[in-house]
């Protein structure tokens, strides 16, 4: 599933490539995918309107419409947004097609058929149960060290899938809480009550070290992820322990291990994450 990393390159590209330009026509391959409205209603309200900006909550996409709409993608598993010009052939799994005046499209797809899309007002958009309840923006200047804290200390169970709990933090998966957890030398089944406050604060600092590196690389294709481009992130290169089960361990030398932790499979080592 696209982590903040991910869905944040996507934005970035979004704002470049799309921005300011109007949709002249939308057209529905699945409604599967459609949540709310209708697809009737969802493609009426949609034509002819002219994106204003694209913002991100967390691993959703906010896409506002110059009719005060926001445009709501949830990516999940293996779902894409993917821009193209006229003459490229079209990808695979396509769900929704946004026509521009300039001949690009913004083609909606997915491969599985997880992801979704809204079309709601901002009143209706912040009233989303997953959006409404989701805790603070890592990158946030407000995401300080003693918010961090705080949020943490107040938690009982697992750290690592307590890092992945979007209502605690936004934006946090599978892939980068591993990677966080073993940069700061903390085991990822060590109950978040019995951290030390020099751990708490080594979390904190590999988590904002990790997802910045990560946005620099353009995200991390382990699975289906694609930027907007259709080309695989970079970063996987770069994953310390993620997928390297039964490796040396680059710090320590002791073979990686994998385990479920919380429903999901989990790197680490058990030499040197203590």
């Amino acid at each position: 599933m696209p982590e903040l990393p991910e869905v944040e390159t996507i934005r970035q590209d979004m704002i470049n490539r799309v921005k300011g330009k109007r949709i002249v026509k939308v057209e529905v391959r699945n409604e599967k995918n459609i949540r709310f409205p209708s697809p009737q209603e969802f493609k009426k309200r949609i034509e002819g309107r002219i994106i204003e900006d694209i913002k991100r909550r967390g691993k959703y996409l906010l896409v506002a419409l110059d009719s005060g709409e926001f445009l709501v993608f949830h990516l999940k598993l293996t779902g894409r947004l993917l821009f193209f010009s006229e003459k490229e052939k079209e990808p695979d799994y396509v769900r929704i097609v946004f026509f521009f005046e300039d001949k690009t499209r913004l083609f909606f797809a997915d491969i599985r058929g997880f992801a979704d899309v809204h079309l709601l007002t901002r009143e209706e958009m912040e009233s989303l149960p997953a959006i409404k309840e989701m805790g603070p923006e890592p990158l946030s200047p407000d995401f300080t060290l003693d918010e961090f804290k705080k949020r943490i200390k107040s938690k009982k169970g697992r750290i690592k899938p307590l890092l992945m709990d979007q209502k605690v933090i936004a934006g946090i998966g599978n892939i980068y809480s591993q990677e966080s957890l073993y940069r700061a030398k903390v085991h990822p089944e060590k109950n978040a009550s019995k951290l030390t406050d020099k751990e708490i604060e080594a979390i904190y600092k590999s988590l904002l070290e990790v997802l910045e590196e990560a946005i620099k690389y353009r995200g991390s294709s382990v699975d289906a992820y694609l930027d907007l481009e259709g080309k695989e992130g970079g970063y996987v290169p770069h994953l310390k322990v993620y997928g390297r089960e039964g490796e040396r361990c680059l710090r320590c030398g002791a073979p990686i291990k994998k385990k479920k932790i919380g429903g999901r499979g989990t790197y680490f080592c058990d030499n040197c994450q203590k």
